[in-house]
This record gives structure tokens, C-alpha cells and sequence, in this order.
């Protein structure tokens, strides 16, 4: 299956673990030294106290996404003991394009 980003970045992102829901993807990471997709990334969690402020954004792994569907990305994420979810900060994400 073949698809863009346009259209990727219009489906819901959500865990299969518990079962949340990420929001949409806002970025997509690739390796520019052998042309292969890295990940992707959608916005960070957002809280009652940062709800305006965008300081971090959630990357997923090529290796977590576990099917892109119709409607959703189904992502496996957390499953592990790692109890940290990978966030990067957008500060050093736009240095490093």
C-alpha cells in the first residue's frame, strides 16, 4: 500500500497497548545517508498546565508501528520496561533538519 503524507498526517496515531490516543502525525524522519524512513512523529502529551505550549514531541520508530489502517496508525508503544517514553524536544528537532 502505497500512501503520502498528506494522507498520512490525517490519521489518528493510537497505542495499541492502552489503548490512547497520540493525536496525528506532524513529521516523518528519514536516514538521508541510505533514503529509508526513520519514524515518525506526532505532538507530545499535552496537559491542563501546557495545553498552549509545544516543548516536545513524541518520535515512533518505524519498528513500532504495528499497521496503518483506513483511518489509524496502530502503534505499539511502552510495551517494554521502559517506563520514559522517547520524547524530543522541537527545539533540538529543528536544529537537527
Amino acid at each position: 500500500m502505497d500512501t503520502s503524507f498528506l494522507e498520512l498526517r490525517c490519521k489518528e496515531v493510537v497505542n495499541v497497548v492502552d489503548g490512547r490516543r497520540l493525536g496525528h502525525i506532524v513529521d516523518v524522519v528519514f536516514n538521508l545517508e541510505n533514503g529509508c524512513l526513520q519514524g515518525v512523529v506526532v505532538p507530545g502529551e499535552k496537559s491542563f498546565w501546557n495545553v498552549f505550549k509545544s516543548g516536545t514531541e513524541l518520535f515512533i520508530s518505524l519498528s513500532q508501528i504495528v499497521k496503518v489502517g483506513e483511518d489509524a496508525v496502530l502503534v505499539e508503544l511502552f510495551a517494554s520496561s521502559n517506563p520514559n517514553p522517547p520524547y524530543i524536544s522541537t527545539a533540538s528537532h529543528k536544529k537537527e533538519k
